[in-house]
């Protein structure tokens, strides 16, 4: 159980919200699994238009996963009438994203007025085994006044 206190009272209804809105998501074909205060987990199936050369998810859909899941787990803690912009992230791509389905896991490591941390996690699902696939670090700046 998360000990993170949400700012916003409506954080769920914020992250879907600004979901709905992510196109780049919708490229993937991403949906938010769950959202928890300073967790978020999105899930997505294996499309053979994510793939890179040898079949596996890029490495720059899985990092795009990551990031958002990252970012919306930051969200989560963030105030009312503020948005949440990445400002830095390191990723570790621990083996090929080969997988039925994925789930990415963002978790607040440190939330901070301005700057939260996150983690990040990657799972493949193949033939009902689930296989930690990468990780991301990730930097996240609090940001009022945006739309």
């Amino acid at each position: 159980m998360s000990s993170h206190k949400p700012k916003n009272p409506l954080f769920k209804e914020s992250v879907v919200d600004s979901f709905a809105r992510q196109e780049a998501m919708k490229t993937v074909g991403a949906s938010i699994v769950s959202v928890g205060p300073g967790c978020v987990e999105l899930g997505f199936t294996h499309d053979q238009s994510l793939t890179q050369h040898h079949g596996f998810i890029h490495a720059g859909f899985v990092t795009t996963v990551l990031d958002s899941a990252c970012g919306y787990a930051a969200f989560t803690l963030m105030p009312e009438n503020t948005t949440v912009l990445t400002i830095e992230f390191k990723t570790n791509l621990l083996a090929p994203a080969l997988g039925e389905s994925y789930r990415a896991i963002g978790q607040v490591k440190k939330a901070g007025r301005t700057i939260t941390v996150c983690d990040g996690e990657l799972f493949a699902m193949r033939e009902g085994e689930e296989k930690l696939v990468a990780t991301m670090t990730g930097t996240l700046m609090c940001v009022a006044n945006r739309d």
